[in-house]
């Protein structure tokens, strides 16, 4: 199982942005399961990526 195009754009600017901030990536997961990428900003900020490319950020 593979990312969508829309998960791949989307990581892609949360990426961007994180590096704008001066912020650093400290994880991220493809979750097969669920189809969804998680990414874990800093310590306390949590990105998760839906198939669709929509973010929900925790």
């Amino acid at each position: 199982m593979e990312p969508t195009l829309e998960q791949i754009l989307s990581f892609y600017v949360i990426c961007v942005q994180v590096s704008n901030l001066l912020k650093t990536i400290e994880l991220t997961r493809f979750d097969t399961r669920t189809k969804r990428i998680f990414v874990l900003v800093g310590e306390t900020i949590e990105v998760e990526i839906l198939d669709t490319g929509e973010r929900i950020i925790r």
